[in-house]
């Protein structure tokens, strides 16, 4: 369905909850090393619980590897530096969001991979600096499922 992509991510239970939204979202989650954190971590298995079995994750040594392995119809970057708002795109199946570490998000380097067209931010009040990491996959990665009418969703 979609992809998101974390960019070298460091705090633990920010992944374990984006691991449980991919289970249940369908979305793929591709980690680009270095991770700040053992994947073994102890709080990136109680975030996650017991969703990493459901979830699809596969690790890259690199964000160039991950750019030529991947199938993606189109990559966005998740940037306060955007220009664009995330809710301005019409999203298709097989997008990728990438998200970069909680600390500093996406350096320069890898920004300059993106059309200024493909860098979307989250309209926040003009003092503030950025939202948690896992709250801004949700947000992203909802309205992109919504545009495609919640496709593979089933009512229990």
């Amino acid at each position: 369905m979609f992809n998101i992509v974390l960019f070298e991510p460091e705090i633990p239970p920010n992944t374990g909850n984006i691991i449980r939204l991919c289970a249940n979202t369908g979305a793929s989650l591709h980690l680009i090393e270095p991770l700040g954190f053992q994947w073994s971590d102890k709080k990136l298995r109680r975030a996650g619980l017991d969703y990493r079995e459901f979830a699809q994750v596969s690790l890259h040594q690199s964000f160039q590897e991950y750019l030529q392995s991947s199938k993606s119809n189109r990559l966005f970057a998740c940037s306060t530096r955007g220009s664009k708002r995330y809710s301005e795109v019409s999203y298709l199946p097989g997008d990728s969001f990438v998200f970069g570490p909680e600390t500093r998000g996406l350096p320069v380097d890898v920004l300059s991979e993106f059309s200024s067209e493909n860098i979307l931010h989250l309209p926040m009040l003009a003092q503030s600096r950025s939202l948690n990491l896992s709250n801004s996959v949700a947000i992203f990665l909802y309205e992109a499922w919504r545009q495609n009418d919640f496709l593979g969703h089933s009512r229990k």
